[in-house]
């Protein structure tokens, strides 16, 4: 049997090159090469933390494909069920440089990469179901039908196993043939998962109701067992079964890059509550964790380990 992990997640990593000069990318003569992904992201995030962690994916026999690898490696996330694709390369992508705390403008470079080839032939039944937690996001779906297939075939067996499962929706419109196809399989698919965690322009988009309540209530009301609306200056709005209420953001001196800032809060959300803190206790983390990533250039790079984790919070407010 394979040697599983706690958590599992699957998705596409790129290699991703942040301009080192500010301007439009076309002017651009320097850039610094990074690995990108929302799931990657949480996978890094939740192994920093000391989770035991598996991500699955496919990657091409290229210069791209090996750096992910070793990214993998260096962050000690388990590549059991990565499939090395013999015909199709890895992703890649580029973002510029923005000095105002915008958001900064990306290109992506994935049309017929290998991540899109994924399929329900890359599932290892004794690899995922022998983690506790599955965590999903609304992008794999988007990348092509057999993607979609998978993400529907993982989130039903674990499901059926009686395992957790978490859902950020990561709203790609652009990946998608029609908002309303966009929307109808994103809310099938949030379903199945114990925790949603929507931002509000999201949960808008995907339940067409405009409150952060009126979202939570959308989807407890479809077996979700904890519903978090990120709000962002204003922090999140959290809501389970029996208890609400408001999470303030982290104060962040300057936004340096605003991309992976809902991949960190998810990281603090979902460790949290892994380790069995409170919703609020772990709206808290992923408040803070998305502070630090808004902080550092690079989709990863302000995720904090460990040992930075239990100094901030025992020097904040006691919340278990």
């Amino acid at each position: 049997m394979v040697n599983a992990p706690n958590i599992v997640t699957f998705g596409e990593a790129m290699a991703l090159f942040v301009a080192s000069e500010s301007g439009p990318l076309s002017r651009v003569s320097a850039f610094a090469k990074r690995a990108a992904g929302a799931e990657l992201n949480v996978a890094i995030g939740l192994a920093r933390l000391g989770h035991r962690v598996g991500w699955i994916s496919r990657l091409g026999r290229d210069s791209f494909g090996q750096f992910i690898l070793d990214t993998l490696a260096a962050e000690n996330i388990d590549a059991a069920c990565v499939t090395i694709d013999e015909h199709h390369p890895t992703g890649m992508m580029l973002k510029d440089k923005c000095d105002d705390g915008s958001d900064p403008k990306t290109e992506y470079f994935r049309k017929g990469s290998a991540a899109s080839f994924l399929s329900v032939d890359d599932y290892v039944r004794e690899y995922v179901l022998g983690a506790r937690h599955l965590h999903l996001t609304g992008i794999s779906p988007a990348l092509s039908s057999s993607a979609r297939e998978f993400s529907f075939h993982l989130a039903s067996e674990m499901r059926a196993a009686g395992n957790t499962i978490s859902f950020d929706p990561n709203l790609r419109p652009s990946l998608w043939p029609s908002r309303e196809e966009m929307v109808e399989t994103l809310n099938a698919l949030s379903a199945y998962a114990d925790i949603v965690m929507p931002g509000l322009g999201e949960g808008r988009i995907l339940t067409g109701r405009e409150h952060p309540e009126s979202i939570a209530d959308y989807y407890l009301e479809r077996g979700a067992k904890l519903v978090v609306v990120k709000l962002g200056e204003a922090g999140a709005y959290f809501r389970t079964e029996s208890a609400c209420g408001i999470s303030p953001a982290v104060a962040v001196p300057k936004v340096v890059d605003t991309v992976g800032a809902g991949d960190g809060f998810a990281v603090g959300v979902l460790s949290a509550i892994l380790e069995g803190r409170t919703a609020e206790a772990a709206v808290a983390r992923g408040n803070w964790i998305g502070s630090l990533a808004v902080q550092v250039i690079g989709d990863s790079e302000g995720l904090p380990g460990r040992e930075a984790l239990m100094k901030y919070e025992a020097a904040g407010p006691k919340i278990v």
